[in-house]
């Protein structure tokens, strides 16, 4: 079996506390973590750093499971079960102490993993504590078993950058930020004199199977497959004056970025907390004119050698999204695939509405402009004053789609009422910087692709939940069928509202999907 490992000398208490942390950070569910030592090595102080740093709670009580054996935790990234096996009398009783249930749920942290006598999972990461030579340091060797061994090289990347950046070593907290559907990972730095600076963990993303015309998903959907079209687009944006995040480092080669750390007054916790809402949204909408104020450049510099081509919005892109609610919602509603003749009705429905939209004129289309991934920043001037934090899979397409993916917003109400007011204030600011502006003709591509957006989000959250048990997605799905109903009244999407009316009646969408 292939085992790896990584080694750590002379670590001071603060030393073992950060350690943890960096290893929190790797973790996923179903992950066996096995800390060996002696007594009074450091064992209990390396979970007790581990759990807070999952938990993001540094004041979490942690209580010894010397005695109960095992303790859990629930928060929010898993369920944290910590075995403590030392008064193990018998090595079946690991069985009776639910080890199989607490990988089911979460991850398995366990002391004296070698008083279960080989029956906890030989995939594994193993932690071995032991007494340096001064009595208040530490020695500690990492080993990775099989699968876990392809983690090691990325565990040893994120040491190393942060080390080299000047935010290594144990004066500087580390706290992963819980993100939502994104592949890519984030945590929080702070120093000891309060600077502040977030990590992005973005390994390249592997090309997936050619599904069509001997392209994968990504290729034809243009997902940045590496962080080098957040590097390009984001130094575009800064360069026009808008507030994205300034890269403070960069390792372009192992996908690792660190950034301006905005802060925590993203959009929707924001409007959760009791801030008016019209306020941060009009705010939105003067940001999203001044970044459509700047044309954007189809080649972006990444590195003075590296260019990046931005991609242009196509047919294809439009449909293979719209498609996600037959690949996925459909079977998830109704226990079966969607039939050849239904999805070959939904295909010709869309492509005269495809056809048209895209014949509107093109600006900067950020895909994902919505509450999750916008910042209140209340010490800058508009349009400064909204921090803009997702891109990297932007592209040059219609206006009209990141204003209603803001004022159709997927994880917070936007009441019909809002929507109108902000979209008059974005109709009556366009009209007066460019007297050729076609409303009407806008308001048919604020709907088309406001259709587009809700109907592929239905089939996205509809994946989450299916393939990556994200369940949490599915309570905003009567929010999106609202959005999608509004948008299909608009006169010229007539036929797809009939389709959507046949195929998913009024009285399906508010049926719980069978995952």
């Amino acid at each position: 079996m292939t085992q790896t490992g990584y080694s750590f000398t002379e670590l001071t208490e603060d030393d073992v506390c950060r350690l943890a942390q960096e290893v929190a950070f790797l973790l996923q569910p179903g992950d066996t973590l096995a800390l060996e030592g002696d007594l009074g090595a450091g064992k209990s102080t390396f979970a007790r750093a581990l759990i807070r740093a999952i938990a993001g709670n540094s004041e979490l009580e942690i209580p010894s499971p010397t005695f109960t054996l095992v303790q859990s935790y629930e928060t929010a990234r898993f369920e944290i079960a910590h075995f403590d096996l030392y008064r193990l009398s018998d090595p079946n009783e690991i069985d009776e102490l639910g080890l199989d249930a607490a990988l089911a749920r979460g991850i398995a942290l366990i002391e004296w993993p070698s008083r279960a006598e080989g029956r906890i999972p030989l995939e594994r990461v193993t932690l071995r504590l032991d007494e340096a030579s001064e009595i208040d340091r530490r020695n500690i060797s990492m080993s990775f078993n099989g699968e876990f061994a392809t983690r090691l090289d990325r565990f040893a990347a994120i040491h190393g950058f942060l080390d080299r950046a000047g935010w290594g070593g144990a004066s500087t907290a580390f706290s992963y930020l819980q993100g939502d559907a994104s592949p890519r990972r984030y945590a929080r730095l702070i120093k000891g004199d309060g600077t502040r600076a977030i990590l992005m963990d973005s390994p390249q993303r592997p090309d997936g199977p050619a599904i069509r015309g001997g392209k994968s998903y990504s290729a034809i959907a243009h997902l940045a497959e590496s962080v080098d079209a957040f590097v390009a687009i984001d130094r575009t944006l800064e360069a026009a004056g808008l507030s994205v995040p300034h890269i403070l480092a960069e390792d372009l080669g192992n996908g690792l970025l660190l950034i301006e750390d905005f802060g925590d007054k993203v959009f929707g916790s924001e409007v959760r907390q009791g801030r008016n809402q019209e306020d941060l949204w009009r705010r939105g909408v003067d940001a999203l004119l001044a970044v459509q104020a700047s044309p954007p450049p189809a080649r972006l510099p990444v590195t003075d050698d590296t260019i990046f081509e931005l991609p242009l919005a196509d047919t294809d892109v439009l449909e293979i999204e719209t498609e996600l609610l037959l690949d996925w919602y459909w079977p998830a509603l109704r226990t079966s695939p969607a039939p050849e003749h239904a999805r070959t009705e939904f295909k010709r429905l869309w492509q005269p509405v495809f056809d048209r939209v895209l014949k509107q004129p093109k600006t900067w289309l950020l895909r994902d402009y919505h509450s999750p991934n916008l910042i209140a920043l209340d010490d800058r001037n508009p349009p400064q004053d909204v921090g803009i934090i997702d891109f990297q899979d932007a592209m040059i397409g219609p206006a009209a789609y990141d204003l209603v993916s803001l004022l159709q917003d997927a994880r917070v109400d936007v009441s019909d009422s809002l929507e109108k007011r902000l979209l008059d204030r974005y109709l009556a600011a366009m009209s007066v910087r460019d007297p050729a502006f076609d409303k009407e003709e806008f308001l048919f591509g604020y709907a088309a692709l406001g259709a587009q957006r809700n109907t592929k989000i239905l089939g996205i959250f509809a994946r989450l939940a299916m393939r990556d048990g994200k369940r949490q997605y599915l309570a905003h799905m009567p929010r999106i069928w609202g959005y999608l109903e509004r948008d299909l009244q608009h006169e010229a999407l007539a036929p797809l509202r009939a389709w959507y009316d046949a195929n998913l009646p009024r009285n399906l969408r508010r049926e719980a999907l069978s995952i």
